[in-house]
């Protein structure tokens, strides 16, 4: 999640851009824009993805995912960037495949700064995300596309045993949380695929650093940096 919550009402464009080697560097090209109906049922799910970032989200993913294949979304909140990565593998022929334990991060706790009692079970007492993600699925008609795993991302990744296309990274904000999160999925991107993380900022003023310093280790592992947009970073696995 970013540190500040998108304003559904801000400016930005249903429209994605895509970069895509040409031999001699990266030139951008069109992919299919996210549906009106789409774009405003996104804008209205709770969540912490600008509309910029969004785009930028699309775009890597339906440069890198290929008919049949599988995208990973590694935290999935009420399902905002869902709707988005969803869209893209419908395009695609693929599937989404993401893993959220949905009682929310360390942040989203009572008396954090992010917590939103809208999202307490009043029986339980307990937050619970899954219930707006489940709803935000159906009325955006991409259940047969997203397979939403319940479960810690650890856990998942012990068993996991299939490449995949895209992992897009955005659970837990600790180093403990994003490190096993990149430690358990970034194996499995195929050569060629692309390792997504959001919630990156080099300068602590602008936010926590956990996702900055596994960004680090992933370019040290040899990914390559691709385009990306506010704090969402592109690496592509050579």
């Amino acid at each position: 999640m970013t540190r500040s919550p998108a304003d559904p009402a801000a400016a930005g464009s249903s429209a994605a851009t895509a970069f895509l080697p040409d031999g001699q560097g990266w030139e951008s090209v069109a992919v299919t824009d996210l549906p009106d109906d789409l774009l405003r049922l996104a804008r209205s799910v709770k969540g912490f993805l600008p509309d910029d970032e969004a785009d930028a989200l699309r775009s890597a993913a339906a440069t890198h995912l290929t008919p049949g294949g599988v995208m990973v979304e590694i935290g999935t909140y009420c399902g905002k960037s869902t709707i988005h990565l969803g869209h893209v593998a419908r395009e695609a022929g693929a599937t989404l495949v993401t893993v959220d334990h949905h009682r929310g991060s360390e942040e989203n706790q009572v008396g954090w700064e992010y917590h939103d009692a809208e999202l307490v079970d009043p029986e339980t007492g307990v937050f619970d995300t899954l219930p707006r993600f489940r709803r935000a699925m159906l009325d955006a008609g991409l259940e047969d596309v997203v397979v939403p795993v319940v479960a810690r991302s650890t856990t998942v990744a012990a068993f996991w045993r299939t490449p995949v296309d895209v992992v897009f990274v955005d659970g837990g904000h600790t180093d403990e949380h994003a490190g096993n999160d990149y430690a358990g999925w970034s194996p499995w991107v195929r050569p060629g695929g692309a390792l997504l993380i959001h919630d990156v900022f080099p300068d602590p003023a602008d936010g926590g650093q956990a996702p900055y310093r596994i960004y680090l280790r992933a370019l040290d592992d040899g990914f390559v940096e691709q385009p990306g947009t506010g704090s969402l970073r592109v690496l592509r696995r050579p």
